[in-house]
């Protein structure tokens, strides 16, 4: 009779756990948490069923001396192995990628110091010794009388005549990490900011920076309250050197998704 209650009770509240783990996963997907916050939720619920099942559970028989010690380390290995096999499911932090952010944010500033000015020099004159090696070399092997046109533009920073100013500009977009507060593409966003797939038809590039460096100047329609807490913060001036704005604004002026509903602009002041 005891075992046929405590099944019961196993059933009832395994359906409890689970029915409250999909309301939290479903209130987290539309508050727009990441996929792994909405496992950790559901797995929270099933771990709060099991206690409440254990609760329930029938008493064990007394156990002492080296059967006790036995028992224990078994639970221990029993409850670390699920604990381990959990966690390793779930998605990890990979340093490496935060690492690789933290270096392209600061090559630019580098750049500008002196020790990346001198770093640059030492980099062009490295490259000129071997650029100028290997024209002696051709001129041995054609001859003495033999002549070599040869255009070298020593203040040229190579690559970049040719890099892409958009991809930049989305390259900023990761490293500022803009995607915390706002949804592009179908990914990113807790709704402290808005959805931005159409910013560029409701925005010219000089709003949009103007958005960007100060932030309390436009508002988006519905958001009343995150403008008034001031969830746009207004580092980036200080923050991002003029290339790196103009690269961004250029990537947000680039998103111009009319099925994606946007919200209009407001300008305040």
């Amino acid at each position: 009779m005891a075992n046929q209650s405590f099944t019961k009770s196993v059933l009832k509240k395994t359906t409890i756990g689970i029915i409250i783990g999909v309301i939290l996963v479903v209130a987290a997907q539309q508050t727009h948490f990441p996929l792994v916050f909405q496992i950790m939720f559901f797995l929270y619920a099933m771990l709060g069923s099991a206690v409440f099942i254990l609760l329930d559970a029938p008493p064990m028989k007394r156990l002492e001396g080296i059967k006790a010690v036995a028992a224990l380390l078994v639970f221990y290995v029993l409850l670390s192995g699920m604990y381990i096999a959990g966690a390793s499911i779930l998605p990890q932090f990979d340093p490496t990628i935060e690492a690789g952010k933290i270096v392209k944010v600061l090559k630019m500033r580098k750049a500008r110091s002196q020790q990346g000015k001198a770093d640059e020099l030492i980099a062009r004159t490295k490259a000129l010794d071997e650029r100028a090696k290997a024209i002696s070399k051709l001129l041995r092997s054609l001859g003495a009388g033999a002549k070599v046109a040869v255009i070298e533009d020593a203040g040229a920073t190579p690559g970049a005549a040719s890099g892409d100013i958009v991809a930049l500009g989305k390259e900023q977009w990761e490293l500022q990490e803009c995607y915390n507060c706002h949804k592009l593409f179908g990914s990113g966003g807790k709704k402290r900011g808005p959805i931005l797939d159409n910013i560029g038809n409701l925005m010219t590039p000089e709003q949009l920076r103007e958005k960007l460096l100060y932030p309390k100047k436009w508002k988006a329609e519905g958001f009343d309250k995150q403008y008034k807490k001031g969830k746009m913060p207004d580092k980036y001036r200080d923050l991002m050197f003029d290339e790196e704005v103009d690269a961004l604004i250029a990537f947000l002026a680039t998103l111009k998704d009319t099925s994606v509903n946007t919200p209009k602009p407001i300008k305040m002041y």
